[in-house]
C-alpha cells in the first residue's frame, strides 16, 4: 500500500514541482489575482481529461502504433529546448520581466490557458504517457 501511495506522492510531486508555462501562467494569473477561478477549472478540466485518456488506453495506442511514442518523445525533447532557451532568453532581458499592468478579459485567459494546456507536448508526455504508464502497471 505504501509502495502505492509513495509512487504517486512522488509522480504527483515531479509534475508539480517543475514549473512548466501551463504552471507558469497559472501562477501569473494567482499573482494577479485575475481569472484564477476559470484559469483553475480549465486546467483541472484539461488534466482530467488527460489522465482519463492516459489510463484508458492511449498506452494501447502507443503499443499498436510504436512510432507515435518516438515522435511524442522527440516532439516533447524539442519542446523543452526551445522552452529553456525562451526562458533563457527572458531571464536576461530584465525588460522581459515587467508584469503587464492592462487587465485581460476572461475570453483571452481561458484562451491562452487551452492553449498552453493542449498545445503544450510536454502535457502529453507527462500527464498521458507518463502517468497512463504508471496507472496501468
Amino acid at each position: 500500500m505504501w509502495t502505492l501511495a509513495g509512487t504517486g506522492l512522488l509522480t504527483g510531486l515531479a509534475l508539480i514541482v517543475a514549473i512548466g508555462a501551463q504552471n507558469a501562467f497559472v501562477l501569473r494569473q494567482g499573482v494577479r489575482r485575475e481569472h484564477v477561478g476559470a484559469v483553475v477549472l480549465v486546467c483541472m478540466a484539461s488534466d482530467a481529461v488527460l489522465i482519463l485518456a492516459g489510463t484508458a488506453g492511449v498506452g494501447a495506442l502507443v503499443q499498436a502504433v510504436p512510432w507515435l511514442l518516438e515522435v511524442l518523445r522527440w516532439g516533447g525533447a524539442l519542446y523543452l529546448l526551445w522552452f529553456a532557451a525562451s526562458s533563457l532568453r527572458a531571464a536576461l532581458r530584465p525588460q522581459g520581466l515587467v508584469a503587464e499592468q492592462a487587465p485581460r478579459t476572461a475570453g483571452s485567459v481561458i484562451a491562452t490557458t487551452l492553449a498552453l494546456t493542449w498545445l503544450n507536448p510536454h502535457v502529453y508526455l507527462d500527464t498521458v504517457v507518463l502517468l497512463g504508464s504508471l496507472a496501468n502497471q
